[in-house]
């Protein structure tokens, strides 16, 4: 599995999320920025070219993933550990409610 993820936000690649050892960084793309009609995916990540740093998965993140019953049926299923949450992010990314997906990239 990469340990770079493509985020989109309503189908236009906004940033790239990115898995460290040492946590996780977030950067928008310059192409997403320079569009006038561009949103940042979360209030806690505003359209800046700075790049976003965290010690664990961001929550907004974090919050795109499932909880309870779905989240051991996703586990059994992909055989990974239930705190290997980037992993679990690249796999139901793909299909959110909201405006944001999350893809392995390209």
């Amino acid at each position: 599995m990469s340990d770079i993820a493509e985020v989109y936000y309503k189908n236009k690649k906004a940033g790239l999320l990115i898995k460290k050892r040492e946590g996780y960084e977030f950067e928008y793309n310059d192409n997403y920025i320079n569009d006038p009609y561009a949103s940042p995916i979360s209030a806690i990540m505003p359209l800046s070219q700075k790049r976003f740093y965290s010690d664990r998965l961001f929550p907004f993140f974090e919050n795109l993933l499932p909880e309870g019953v779905l989240l051991e049926m996703v586990v059994a299923k992909l055989k990974i550990d239930r705190n290997n949450k980037f992993e679990l992010l690249l796999y139901v990314g793909k299909d959110t409610v909201g405006a944001v997906t999350v893809r392995p990239q390209q």
